[in-house]
């Protein structure tokens, strides 16, 4: 029997719990939530900083062409969120969370060190009929210039409407007009420094797969099962990121413009030492959290290291594949498309439509009838998922070379850069969360939420909206065939609402729906959507490429016009594929059986 105290026994001090120090909170929440809330802050301020330059600097100092360069980024970015795959399931199985989360930090940090090194810019020229044309570069108040050097005579090159080319004199008369297709721009590139950045982004997409999943992954260690604090913690967790992609994509590109490259991607560089050194000396804060599992036999951790650094010439020949992929013969038709698709879009392509199918029979052969109609809904769903990043992530290519050659870059009378104009959608994100939230909570309280299909396909008419409202603006332009900066940042205030309808509920959605012997495989097919659309956003972005040379448009309406007709395509696309599934929303609500 137990003595219960009374009003007048003496009370004992209560020494069952916790010594008071040591259960200090930050913002009611386990403190550890604060370092790793700043690690990933600053791993996102690299990452976000170097994505805001890279297809600029593609096009810029190396000299690539749109297609080329928008081709590159999105093979870069599909395996940057294919890696964490296998990285998350190393850390699961044998390395730990936090040495994983170290030995990606390290590398990535590497990686954008790496890109410091680019060498001198590349030197552009032209081919007219066979012959080779030196090409320079005049800079002034109004911007640059190139010109032909032909001879002793030095001929502006200007694109015409109807996509020929006409090479003027001093006195801006027309000496010769070359036919569409016959004028061919490229440069003289570094093979060295060429290899070193796709050493660089090969370093990055295998870092990043050590380093994404498992700071999560370490997060949610944090909190016990039931812990109703973890959504909210996970909620503040996630405000880590937009804080650093805010940041990182106003200052990398202030410092690429006012410095140069190399400056841009070293900021980028110590944001992801940053990262790693508050993890690698977190003072014991971390004790117990992401430790590695207890396993019989010796530790496998330098034998994986290896294998993950073997991964850089592994990707590093995808790249390769990837830059000399020659677009499909005209009338191939869809045979001959896939057959031109580089290595890595036919693995990614392959992966999923064999994966997708396959996974729906063995739930229909293994599973009751109601858990196949959940797994059904949830493919359902990652379909739609792949058409929404696909059009979502041209913010990183066709985007910024829109803001680099047809926007006003200023914003209340102070300039900004190209690369710069990435930063609205992390603000919006900051700015529109909590009211998100708030209405979200309000309306669920009412029970009048939303279901998940109904948020995805709104995300969906959304973001083809925000094409929409561009294509608008540029019914506004002037003679310099430029919109205002407010028709760019109104897309993406556009586009984060739609973000905010679908990113916070893809992960949660596929747990609930899976079944539980193939939540994992699941989640890996949710990540493989992502990196698909990744794939295809670049392939999308290549659609809108406009003839350059030497890296800058030769006419500002050409560019204009193309940019109008490509996003006004993908608004259709995405409107009507979020109107079908806004249709879908019913039957997927029933198949969902209630979840919510």
């Amino acid at each position: 029997m137990v003595d219960t105290p009374t009003a007048d026994t003496p009370r004992e001090p209560d020494i069952s719990h916790v010594n008071p120090a040591e259960a200090k909170t930050w913002f009611g929440h386990p403190p550890q939530l604060a370092r790793l809330f700043t690690t990933e802050m600053w791993e996102r301020f690299g990452y976000y900083g170097m994505r805001a330059l890279l297809t600029l600097y593609l096009t810029k100092h190396f000299v690539f062409g749109d297609r080329a360069a928008t081709g590159l980024y999105g093979g870069y970015t599909a395996l940057v969120y294919l890696t964490p795959l296998v990285g998350g399931y190393l850390a699961d199985q044998y390395l730990g969370s936090k040495r994983a989360v170290k030995f990606g930090a390290i590398l990535m940090s590497l990686g954008y060190f790496t890109l410091c090194f680019g060498g001198q810019t590349a030197t552009p020229y032209a081919k007219i009929d066979g012959q080779r044309y030196e090409v320079q570069i005049a800079a002034s108040d109004a911007g640059e210039t190139r010109y032909i050097i032909d001879g002793s005579r030095k001929l502006q090159i200007k694109g015409n409407d109807d996509g020929s080319v006409a090479l003027l004199d001093q006195n801006g008369v027309a000496t010769r007009t070359i036919a569409k297709g016959g004028f061919e721009s490229d440069a003289d590139r570094s093979p060295f420094y060429l290899a070193l950045m796709l050493v660089a982004l090969s370093m990055v997409s295998v870092g990043n797969g050590f380093f994404k999943p498992n700071i999560s992954t370490m997060v949610g260690e944090l909190y016990a099962q039931g812990d109703r604090r973890r959504d909210s913690g996970f909620t503040i967790f996630y405000m880590g990121i937009n804080l650093g992609s805010l940041g990182s994509q106003i200052l990398c590109p202030f410092l690429a413009d006012a410095v140069g490259w190399w400056a841009g991607f070293g900021l980028a560089a110590i944001g992801m030492a940053f990262s790693w050194t508050l993890i690698q000396f977190d003072g014991g804060k971390l004790a117990g959290y992401g430790e590695p599992p207890v396993r019989e036999g010796p530790d496998r951790a330098m034998g994986i290291y290896a294998l993950a650094l073997l991964g850089i010439p592994a990707f590093y020949l995808l790249f390769v594949n990837l830059m000399n992929m020659a677009p499909p013969e005209p009338g191939s038709g869809i045979i001959g498309y896939i057959a031109s698709l580089s290595l890595m879009g036919k693995l990614l392509f392959g992966t999923f439509l064999i994966s997708v199918p396959g996974i729906l029979i063995w739930s229909f052969i293994k599973g009751s009838k109601q858990e196949f109609q959940m797994m059904l809904a949830a493919m359902v769903l990652i379909i739609f998922n792949v058409v929404f990043w696909t059009l979502f992530e041209q913010a990183g290519s066709s985007l910024t070379l829109f803001a680099d050659r047809n926007t006003e870059l200023s914003l209340l009378g102070i300039p900004i850069s190209a690369g710069q104009t990435q930063f609205f959608n992390a603000f919006f994100i900051v700015t529109l969360a909590p009211i998100m939230s708030f209405i979200w909570t309000r309306l669920a309280a009412k029970g009048i939420e939303p279901s998940i299909p109904v948020k995805f396909g709104i995300a969906l008419v959304s973001v083809g909206l925000g094409f929409l409202f561009l294509v608008w603006g540029t019914s506004f332009v002037g003679p310099d065939f430029k919109v205002a900066m407010w028709w760019l940042a109104g897309l993406y205030f556009i586009h984060s609402f739609a973000e905010l309808c679908i990113s916070p509920v893809g992960l949660s959605m596929v747990t609930k729906l899976s079944i539980a012997r193939v939540v994992g495989l699941m989640m890996g097919v949710w990540f493989l959507s992502i990196s698909v659309a990744q794939y295809v956003a670049g392939l999308i972005a290549q659609i809108a490429s406009v003839e350059t040379v030497g890296g800058q448009v030769t006419n500002l309406r050409v560019s204009l016009g193309t940019y109008s007709d490509v996003f006004t395509w993908i608004s259709e696309w995405a409107i009507g594929l979020g109107v079908l599934l806004l249709i879908l929303s019913w039957p997927l609500k029933k198949w969902m059986h209630g979840v919510k």
